[in-house]
């Protein structure tokens, strides 16, 4: 098995794409802040004492998603084309799902990836004060498209953005 990532003595380096063709690729990862009762309760009302939890969290996710070389030594600086962050409210907690687009030499899994771990973060941040037992869970890469791997959806996962792994859907279809 070769690792592209280290040289022939076994250092890590960037990968070389320069002679790559670019190509459309996206990918979209999941992931999920569990929280209490009393937080679902308050971001359903909109009474949680830092404001507006999902648009802070939706925008440092966005964020995130352009920033991902500055966290990531060996990511690639690309034209991150398309970043979207949604987020859903369900009883036991906040789904995050982050979908990023390129035309590009390299893909978007790490983008997505670092969209919905600092969205998770950031909703941790704005939460924290009201329970500081929540968890962030499952995240990971739910599928991608583009490049010379080609297409590839998680088992598993759904187009509506749920998962075998996930809380279960609110009856009420509450989301944001």
């Amino acid at each position: 098995m070769s690792f592209p990532h280290l040289d022939a003595a076994g250092h890590a380096h960037m990968v070389d794409v320069t002679l790559k063709q670019p190509t459309v690729r996206t990918a979209t990862a999941r992931g999920f802040v569990r929280c209490s009762a009393e937080v679902i309760a308050a971001l359903r009302d909109g009474t949680m004492p830092k404001g507006d939890v999902l648009a802070v969290a939706r925008i440092a996710g966005i964020q995130a998603a352009k920033s991902t070389p500055a966290l990531l030594p060996l990511a690639h600086v690309i034209g991150v084309h398309r970043a979207s962050v949604d987020l859903e409210i369900v009883d036991e907690g906040v789904r995050i799902e982050a979908t990023v687009g390129t035309a590009d030499r390299t893909g978007v899994e790490m983008e997505a990836l670092t969209a919905v771990s600092v969205t998770a973060l950031a909703v941790v941040d704005m939460i924290k004060g009201v329970d500081r037992a929540v968890v962030i869970e499952n995240v990971r890469i739910t599928a991608k498209s583009g490049g010379r791997s080609g297409d590839w959806v998680r088992p598993g996962e759904d187009a509506a953005g749920a998962s075998d792994t996930d809380a279960t859907r609110t009856t009420d279809g509450a989301s944001a």
